[in-house]
């Protein structure tokens, strides 16, 4: 059942950080020249979080 909560938890971790990452360049009007390496940072950092945080009250 693990393997869904983090499937589940990564496809939304995508689209937030897709979203976030497009209000920061609206909020800068114009778009980052290293679009990926932000969106990468907020993928890794929302996802190291949220998965420990899975795996803390998952009972692991």
């Amino acid at each position: 059942m693990e393997v869904v909560y983090f499937t589940l938890v990564a496809l939304l971790l995508y689209a937030v950080s897709d979203w976030i990452l497009q209000r920061l360049e609206m909020a800068r009007g114009q778009r980052f020249e290293h679009r990926s390496l932000i969106f990468f940072g907020l993928l890794l950092g929302f996802a190291l979080l949220s998965f420990a945080l899975i795996r803390h009250f998952g009972g692991q």
